[in-house]
């Protein structure tokens, strides 16, 4: 496919909306629901279309991984075992989404959406670390890997899931729950994009060109990730879930425009 032969509103669409998701995924998640759409009104099939968001979301998480290393904002330690969970169930979920028409997912995920819309809408805002909500074990081998089985198998407002996890399962805050998302939602990303390429589900020049933006937008959300206030990342999460919703009811004809 070349990029070339489309109109250039086009190729700036693609631009523009990889920039914006890696900004608004590095600071609350979410950010697949700027750039998928975008894949698919450029004309992708569905699942090459998945693929190809995976490619350029991956070196966007990557980006603002590896910004977060660097200014010491990670401990390995306590985030390594997740990141394997993470990593193994969205292996699982991209496996199956090859073989289930996504269209399955219309009735849950709304219904998830909205629960984490609602918790992060009433209830108080952590400013420091509180006592964990569940358990050790079922935060480890139970939420995280089926959030990394959603990301494989769908993907949007997967960094908002995880941001929601670190802050019931490891009573982080919330500014330090979205930090620890990152390597969490990278290696889920990655597992995932590791099935779309081997199965030829990605075009890599569409890809190529929205990495450009990810990297830009991702370096951007994580400078003002190491000194935002929680109540902002908290707006942004509640707003990324509302704006799903919409789109939801909107792609399921309960809403016109």
């Amino acid at each position: 496919m070349d990029v070339l032969a489309f109109p250039l509103d086009g190729v700036l669409l693609l631009f523009v909306s990889a920039l914006v998701s890696g900004f608004i995924n590095t600071l609350a998640g979410g950010g697949g629901l700027i750039s998928l759409p975008a894949l698919f009104l450029f004309g992708l099939p569905p699942l090459v279309a998945m693929g190809t968001n995976k490619l350029q979301g991956t070196v966007g998480l990557a980006t603002s991984t590896w910004l977060l290393i660097r200014k010491g904002k990670l401990d390995w330690r306590e985030t390594k075992p997740l990141i394997i969970t993470a990593f193994l169930g969205a292996l699982i979920g991209a496996i199956a989404i090859q073989f289930i028409n996504a269209k399955s997912l219309s009735f849950i995920i709304p219904i998830v959406l909205f629960l984490i819309a609602i918790y992060f809408l009433i209830s108080p805002t952590p400013q420091q670390t509180t006592e964990p909500k569940i358990s050790l074990k079922s935060y480890k081998n139970g939420v995280i890997p089926t959030i990394g089985f959603y990301d494989g198998f769908f993907g949007p407002g997967t960094g908002s899931f995880f941001a929601l996890a670190n802050v019931l399962g490891a009573g982080k805050d919330l500014v330090k729950a979205s930090m620890m998302a990152k390597p969490l939602n990278f290696a889920s990303n990655f597992a995932s994009l590791i099935i779309f390429i081997s199965l030829g589900k990605v075009v890599w020049i569409i890809g190529a060109l929205m990495i450009v933006g990810q990297v830009i937008g991702s370096w951007l959300g994580s400078h003002f990730l190491v000194s935002i206030k929680a109540v902002y990342i908290r707006a942004l999460i509640v707003f990324m879930c509302t704006a799903m919703l919409i789109r939801y009811a909107v792609s399921q004809g309960y809403l016109s425009f």
